[in-house]
């Protein structure tokens, strides 16, 4: 598939393909180790631009192209997860602003946004209320010119470092999925805290945890569309974000894999190289089958969305889906290549394999995906 990017797309890229040799890759191991936000590898991608990519100029952003976007993200994601997440959700986290904002809400909100100055967050997920969005507990009730938001949102990427949070809460709980609504809490409104910090397996450098809400008040001036559309507003953004979870995927997956074949040029056992062993011969050439295919499948959707395409959501989903299953075998044949080198931290792969699971599982896991991709067929 040809890639059709503006020129001076195909120039943000090659900067950061550079970015991730020089500032990015050298990082990686300790933003793990650390488990730290990496608060200068956000001021690097603020400084470049890069954090503007999905907002449109108007707003201050670089307007890009959907697929320029996710050729970034499986950039950063070659050398470290965490960092292309931060892109990810920037994006995930202002586009119910940029799909259903008035345009006093995006003057409000986009510019500080585009400009990396604010970090966003994507509130949807709680202890109960996971794949089934319907069961959502988290309420928001009218009271004069302001909702009153009670109850509890957990593994939020960004909590308690975004400084602008799209939440979903329902108005009604007895109307299911079409009671739930969108809203923009400000990070300094009062009653609106955050609770416990997880401990993950992978993406260590990302902070997710707990949004707690005990009657916090917002002015009714920051509900997104209407009351009641939360569900559609939620469902839409994720359509959008989901082949950025596929990239990183395919940048996990690129990066272990050039790992591996590095690796298996330099090590010798019995005499030669093992790159010179038909059996790794041909383990590599699986993961490079993996890798090439899902680089299609995500590529595609981004040019889709950039032509506005009238659905896109079972392409979204057959990436997001192929991408990440992709990841999980690539990561874990690189550490079979490496041998017992593999499994030691010394190594990147087996970051990147604890890396790699989490795509499986955020923005719609992968049995959901199979559902959406099945619903797709029945019609």
């Amino acid at each position: 598939m040809a890639v059709r990017l503006a020129a001076e797309e195909k120039m943000m890229v090659d900067v950061v393909r550079e970015l991730v040799q020089e500032k990015v890759a050298p990082r990686a191991a300790e933003i793990d180790a650390k488990g730290e936000f990496p608060w200068d590898m956000k001021e690097l991608l603020a400084t470049q631009g890069i954090l503007g990519m999905p907002f449109p100029e108007v707003y201050g952003g670089l307007g890009s192209s959907e697929l320029s976007i996710l050729m970034v993200i499986e950039e950063l994601a070659k050398a470290c997860a965490t960092t292309a997440l931060i892109l990810c959700v920037q994006q995930l986290g202002a586009l119910p602003i940029l799909l259903a904002g008035t345009e006093e809400q995006k003057q409000r909100f986009l510019p500080r946004l585009a400009s990396g100055e604010w970090l966003a967050s994507y509130a949807l997920t709680e202890p109960g209320s996971g794949s089934d969005a319907g069961a959502m507990r988290t309420k928001a009730e009218r009271r004069g010119d302001s909702y009153i938001l009670n109850g509890l949102k957990h593994f939020i990427t960004n909590a308690g470092i975004a400084h602008v949070n799209t939440v979903f809460a329902t108005v009604d709980t007895s109307k299911g999925t079409r009671g739930i609504s969108a809203f923009v809490v400000e990070s300094d409104r009062p009653g609106f805290h955050m609770g416990k910090i997880e401990n993950k397996m992978g993406i260590r450098g990302s902070q997710t945890g707990e949004l707690v809400f005990e009657e916090c008040a917002i002015p009714v001036e920051n509900l997104l569309g209407k009351e009641g559309e939360g569900f559609k507003i939620a469902l839409a953004t994720l359509d959008r974000t989901r082949p950025g979870i596929a990239a990183q995927a395919l940048g996990i997956a690129q990066g272990a894999l050039d790992f591996a074949v590095r690796y298996a040029k330099q090590r010798v056992q019995f005499g030669k190289p093992i790159l010179d062993n038909q059996g790794i011969q041909f383990m590599l050439a699986d993961m490079d089958i993996q890798v090439e295919a899902a680089r299609q499948l995500v590529y595609h959707v981004g040019e889709l969305m950039d032509r506005d395409a009238p659905s896109f959501t079972r392409e979204s989903a057959i990436a997001k889906t192929f991408a990440s299953d992709a990841a999980i075998q690539v990561t874990n044949d690189a550490i079979q290549v490496l041998g017992g080198y593999g499994y030691m931290r010394e190594f990147p792969v087996e970051r990147m394999m604890r890396d790699a699971k989490i795509t499986q599982i955020y923005e719609g896991t992968n049995q959901i995906q199979r559902l959406v991709i099945a619903r797709a067929l029945a019609k």
